[in-house]
């Protein structure tokens, strides 16, 4: 799968979070290298999360990846390439920051933040479903680990195609590991060959549209591990949060 599931839960029964240096990010495993410009509103972002354009000088990433809402110009953003070094690579500073007003932590929802960057990029933007469109299947991308076990996470941007996965079944799997499901807030895809890993945080779960536009569904939010076999990757269900990213999205235009 490819590497850009972030926040994910690690060996022990606590969740892994995919945002600040001491913790690990997420990747995708099972995936394939994207050729430059497949995806051009996917971007990275320097804590080790993703993130997409939701607006020319706006990103959309997981509530985890930052610290809270405010002024800042710690996060630097690459854009406008697969392969992170290279040199037509945009780049640009956030300069500030709004969370969703309920986080706690990713696994009780709440999951999303918007990203204000100090420079318009130049590049197309991805809409924001207002629904989930339920094909069953869905597209994940990222920079993150392809194992579990991995070292380092990728230069190269990977995506794959994951499965989803029914709430029941979800919650069901991650009551034994002492996690409650936020049904309402969260969607869960993946199995054992496809998954999101380290590294992969805060960036998108796509699907097409009716007249085969891309949007965005879901956030890379957590997970047991990557691939492991009954423990699928969970995503911020976009489309709950909607109308309130829209208004934040307002506010930092």
């Amino acid at each position: 799968m490819i590497g850009v599931l972030a926040a994910v839960l690690g060996a022990g029964s606590s969740p892994a979070h995919a945002g600040g240096e001491p913790r690990p990010v997420r990747e995708v495993v099972g995936g394939t290298v994207a050729p430059q410009g497949k995806f051009p509103w996917v971007v990275r972002l320097s804590m080790g999360c993703g993130g997409t354009l939701v607006a020319p000088r706006v990103v959309l990433t997981a509530g985890h990846c930052v610290d809270g809402t405010g002024a800042t110009d710690r996060i630097e953003v690459t854009a406008g390439v697969s392969d992170l070094k290279s040199r037509r690579a945009l780049t640009a500073r956030s300069v500030s920051v709004i969370r969703a007003a309920g986080f706690k932590d990713e696994t009780r929802g709440d999951d999303w933040a918007l990203v204000q960057m100090d420079r318009v990029l130049h590049l197309p933007v991805l809409p924001i479903s207002p629904e989930t469109i339920g094909k069953g299947r869905y597209t994940v991308m990222g920079w993150g680990q392809t194992r579990e076990d991995s070292i380092k996470q990728e230069r190269r941007l990977h995506y794959a195609t994951v499965p989803m996965v029914p709430d029941a079944s979800c919650a069901k799997a991650y009551l034994k590991a002492g996690v409650k499901l936020v049904r309402d807030e969260q969607m869960c895809a993946g199995d054992r060959r496809v998954d999101t890993c380290q590294g992969d945080s805060g960036g998108p779960m796509v699907d097409q549209d009716r007249r085969g536009q891309w949007v965005q569904v879901g956030i890379v939010s957590w997970g047991l591990g990557c691939a492991r076999d009954g423990y699928p990757g969970v995503y911020t269900q976009i489309s709950t949060f909607r109308p309130a990213i829209v208004a934040a999205l307002r506010q930092l235009q």
